[in-house]
């Protein structure tokens, strides 16, 4: 049983996963969107949001952790001095996974896109909501006025019987 064991293995072991992981998230800050497999995506997509969250600290410690998930200076660069500030009051959801309906040639792979998101955007989920249902109008009957009825008669209901 898998319970508690949180992530994809990718068919890969730990090394190669963790080396797809790097070259994933450095395609990711480098060009902003890629298109991959929907499963490495959404997998990359926590890598890459947990190094976000790491460069917006800014600190000289989140620097050296940041290198030491993904070797790559320029990158690093990059990723405190332009990528961090764009999200800084964003607590999160740095990216967004869109899929692809397009298949992977080859194997025939589901394919999606994984992208930053730009300045001031909002990711929004589509909702299909219902136009608002109006009240239902109930009209009562006019009481209708026939020669020798008494006009002024309560209606005869169950609250109310007739005098005896």
């Amino acid at each position: 049983m898998r319970h508690l064991k949180a992530g994809r293995k990718l068919g890969r072991n730990a090394p190669h996963r963790a080396a797809l992981m790097r070259n994933l998230a450095r395609a990711v800050f480098t060009h902003e969107r890629i298109i991959t497999t929907e499963e490495k995506a959404k997998e990359a997509r926590r890598f890459v949001e947990k190094l976000i969250t790491l460069a917006k600290k800014g600190t000289l410690h989140a620097r050296r952790l940041a290198l030491a998930r993904l070797p790559d200076k320029d990158i690093v660069k990059k990723l405190f001095d332009e990528i961090a500030p764009r999200f800084a009051d964003r607590p999160g959801g740095y990216t967004r996974v869109i899929k692809r309906h397009e298949r992977r040639l080859g194997d025939g792979g589901k394919t999606a896109f994984l992208e930053l998101l730009k300045e001031g955007e909002v990711k929004i989920r589509a909702r299909h909501e219902a136009p608002p249902v109006p009240a239902p109008r109930v009209e009562e009957p006019e009481p209708a006025e026939t020669p020798g009825s008494e006009a002024t008669a309560p209606a005869q209901t169950p609250e109310n019987p007739p005098p005896a």
